[in-house]
């Protein structure tokens, strides 16, 4: 039976031990400490020679954060999205591995969800509710600024009834406060985002950034005709 060599060395020796081994000289070991570390010594002698490879514990300083590094990200960033063609006022994402800072200008809101958002245009009219019917138009961007989707490119507008889980959380979220004829700029987090894999353009966990003009909000009901059943909205 194999033994876990990082198991014997955590449970006889403590990493003082193992630090005395090989940055302290021997006469300069406290006394008290002698016998601890004789045991410690002949433990890794063993592995050692039996072809044991102990994993022995890190002395190294943690990484601290560098306020040059984040400028840069910045920097960087912006260069992309310029290069990207991205839409002025585009905020700015700060990655590092998966950490991301989200960097606006003091017009957009942020909520307690995460959501992220500007108006353009408040429009007029009510709000849309559960059960009625959105018509609107987006483009989609990456945290680079590029562009991923647009139904004005598609040439027709999305139609969606609320409630439904037809939209991404964050999605819907961004339109319910809506009014028909706005114009909204929605960024939305990973953990309000759309699913990710090959089936869909979403190939990792990031922001995505959508501006949005909602065109119309209809109600909708139920119709039956004989054993034919479908919901109609006007």
């Amino acid at each position: 039976m194999l033994l876990n060599s990082s198991f014997l060395l955590s449970n006889i020796c403590s990493p003082s031990d193992i630090y005395n081994i090989f940055r302290v000289r021997e006469q300069k070991i406290n006394i008290l400490h002698y016998e601890d570390n004789m045991k410690c010594r002949s433990l890794l002698f063993f592995l050692i020679t039996s072809g044991i490879s102990p994993a022995f514990p890190a002395f190294g300083k943690t990484k601290s954060k560098n306020p040059y590094d984040e400028r840069r990200l910045l920097e960087q960033n912006k260069w992309i999205q310029r290069e990207n063609n991205a839409p002025e006022e585009f905020p700015s994402f700060i990655r590092e591995g998966f950490t991301v800072k989200v960097v606006t200008p003091d017009n957009y809101e942020k909520r307690d969800s995460g959501l992220i958002l500007r108006d353009f245009s408040v429009g007029e009219g009510d709000f849309p509710k559960d059960g009625q019917q959105v018509t609107f138009h987006y483009i989609g961007y990456n945290e680079s600024g590029r562009r991923i989707d647009s139904t004005y490119i598609q040439g027709s507008p999305v139609k969606i009834r609320m409630g439904t889980k037809a939209l991404v959380p964050g999605f819907e979220e961004g339109i319910r406060d809506m009014r028909p004829g706005g114009k909204r700029r929605i960024i939305i987090p990973p953990e309000l985002g759309p699913p990710v894999g090959p089936s869909t353009f979403f190939s990792s966990k990031q922001f995505e950034v959508f501006d949005v003009e909602l065109l119309d909000v209809q109600d909708c009901k139920r119709r039956t005709i004989g054993f034919y059943s479908d919901v109609v909205c006007n």
